[in-house]
């Protein structure tokens, strides 16, 4: 195995973890305060938040199971409401409005690990809440059009995933960070595609792919 994909994996593993550590984490500190505590209404308490942090944690597998896994049970297609409530998980209670445009027809599955990891990408770049299109139908000649536009007071999206994006896998250091925006593109020129980013406006930027193979 090349030294590129043994750092590749070693950066989405990194990813995974970063992201499941603070409701794991919460999990393992709410056990020990129900260990302790006497009182009935705080022993009520940590119970609502152990259930909050195992939610948030099954949820966070969910989808990194689909955006970075096999998905193994789905066989070559997966039925996109799959897709739609892993991206829902990843957003829980954020101020993220999401609408989804995508019809009940089963996904290829590099069509949704490139919709499941835009989507991580732009849910981070939402800090402060806004809306999240997602949309994808079959392009002209064959292949997959996938387009994702969000509308939001402020964007911040990381630098050197944006590059990325726009350029290709190689115009930013590999981090965990920008890991996901390699696996989209990796994805897409698997399947002869090609990957675009657009900043219509201050508080509007569109992402997408189209897929040929």
């Amino acid at each position: 195995m090349s030294d590129d994909r043994v750092d590749f994996a070693s950066m989405l593993a990194s990813r995974l973890c970063h992201d499941l550590l603070s409701p794991v984490g919460a999990f393992a500190n709410g056990l020990e305060l129900l260990a302790d505590e006497k009182d009935p209404a705080m022993r009520e308490r940590c119970i609502e938040l152990l259930e909050q942090s195992a939610r948030t944690s099954a949820n966070k597998l969910k989808f990194f199971r689909l955006a970075f896994g096999s998905a193994g049970g789905f066989g070559e297609r997966v039925p996109p409401e799959e897709a739609k409530a892993a991206i829902a998980g990843i957003i829980g209670d954020r101020a993220i409005a999401l609408n989804w445009m995508i019809g009940d027809e089963p996904l290829p599955k590099p069509a949704v690990k490139i919709i499941l990891n835009l989507a991580l990408i732009l849910v981070d770049a939402l800090v402060r809440g806004g809306r999240l299109d997602i949309g994808c139908e079959s392009a002209a000649g064959g292949g997959i059009e996938i387009a994702l536009h969000v509308e939001a007071e402020r964007i911040f999206l990381d630098a050197d995933v944006e590059r990325i994006l726009a350029e290709g896998e190689g115009a930013s250091p590999m981090t965990s960070r920008t890991a996901p925006a390699i696996l989209v593109q990796a994805v897409a020129a698997q399947s002869a595609g090609t990957v675009m980013l657009a900043r219509e406006t201050p508080t509007s930027l569109l992402v997408g792919a189209v897929l040929r193979g």
